[in-house]
């Protein structure tokens, strides 16, 4: 491999470091550690993200977006001011549901996915409507909810309602005596719309690998309770697939978000695709690796589960079908972590050897990156 020079182009692409950096200032840190070793290099910055937290910075940034902030019903009711965002072309909102609908806005002692709702979520869809975008992207990692997306439909003129014909309320166990759905009230303009939402897990809709059995213990469920919503929800489904024609209960996604991927699918005939792929396609990342001769990625943990199309390997793979050579930065190192390896990352680099306790480590992880990143730079294997 040839050596670099201060004619290199390096594209850097790496999601948020969790609790210390957002992918924005991860990339800062990274540029300025490179520059150290090759200052009139050309670093092309572009902050990546897997659907989950750090997806709409991400889009925002990459596309010279703008922020907008709504208030919206929380999962269990209560105003939250929720951020979102608009891409820098004006047509796209950039959603992270768990903005409205996540397990970060109830605490621990409140969590109740029999009354949790995606409501919010649906606001800022219909904030997005009113601001004249025409095509949605959703992440829709960490929710608090396991309504199927009821909640969500509800905020957008959907109408849930029992044998008497009476509206039910929020939340998943009201399911379990859903009769119709009636959707004549539905926002005019999601026919016209199109959803992408950024989705990295499979799950169908319910049993034992299904929305309740899988993510409702971590949002409160006990077995009883993930016993009475998995059948909710299987009711549900029946009369989902009875009201829009089609069934989506065993579609891969369809259980992600406690069913809001169900939801999504059947009501907005959203398409669900891996995070790190969605994100890649909407800010550009295989243009900008066009003319690249090194990559540089990384997260907060680089272990067994980044083989999973977690960003790292995801943007690893892109720079591979081009030839480019891929360093990964990382926080701390897992059990597994050898495996990146053998699926397009070159080498490793951690922000320390193990010896800096963990809170001084997260207090001063842009000097620690910005070092790493100029560790890496200056390796024989990669610099002459």
């Amino acid at each position: 491999m040839p050596p670099y020079n201060d004619a290199v182009r390096i594209v850097v692409a790496p999601q948020a470091f969790k609790g210390s950096l957002s992918a924005r200032e991860a990339c800062r840190a990274i540029r300025e550690g490179v520059l150290r070793v090759l200052p009139e290099a050309e670093v092309v910055l572009m902050p990546m993200a897997d659907g989950g937290d750090g997806t709409l910075e991400a889009l925002v940034e990459a596309t010279g977006g703008s922020y907008r902030e709504t208030a919206v019903l929380g999962p269990l009711g209560d105003e939250v001011l929720a951020l979102w965002g608009v891409t820098g072309d004006g047509e796209s909102a950039v959603i992270e549901m768990a903005r409205a609908s996540g397990l970060v806005l109830v605490p621990q002692d409140s969590l109740d996915p029999r009354r949790a709702s995606t409501y919010g979520t649906g606001q800022l869809i219909r904030a997005g409507l009113d601001a004249g975008c025409r095509r949605m992207i959703i992440g829709i990692g960490g929710s608090a909810t396991n309504d199927g997306g009821a909640g969500m439909a509800t905020a957008l003129g959907a109408r849930y309602l029992d044998a008497e014909g009476k509206v039910l309320p929020e939340g998943g166990a009201a399911l379990a005596r859903l009769v119709r759905i009636d959707l004549t009230g539905l926002d005019r303009w999601v026919g016209s719309c199109e959803f992408l939402v950024a989705c990295d897990v499979t799950n169908p809709l319910t049993g034992p690998e299904g929305a309740s059995a899988v993510y409702g213990p971590q949002k409160g469920a006990t077995p009883e309770v993930v016993q009475f919503l998995d059948a909710a929800l299987s009711r549900y489904g029946e009369v989902l697939a009875a009201t829009v024609g089609r069934d989506v209960s065993n579609v891969p996604g369809a259980g992600a978000a406690g069913g809001l991927g169900a939801g999504l699918m059947a009501f907005l005939d959203a398409r669900l695709q891996p995070g790190v792929d969605l994100i890649a396609n909407a800010v550009g990342l295989d243009a900008a690796l066009v003319s690249a001769d090194l990559v540089i990625t990384g997260e907060g943990r680089l272990d067994g589960q980044t083989v999973y199309n977690k960003v790292p390997v995801g943007v690893a793979r892109r720079a591979k079908a081009k030839g480019l050579p891929v360093i990964a930065l990382a926080g701390t190192v897992g059990e597994g972590h050898e495996q990146t390896l053998s699926m397009g990352i070159d080498a490793v680099e951690t922000l320390t050897d193990g010896s800096i306790p963990l809170e001084e480590a997260i207090a001063n992880a842009y000097a620690l990156l910005a070092d790493a990143a100029e560790r890496a730079m200056r390796s024989a294997r990669w610099v002459g």
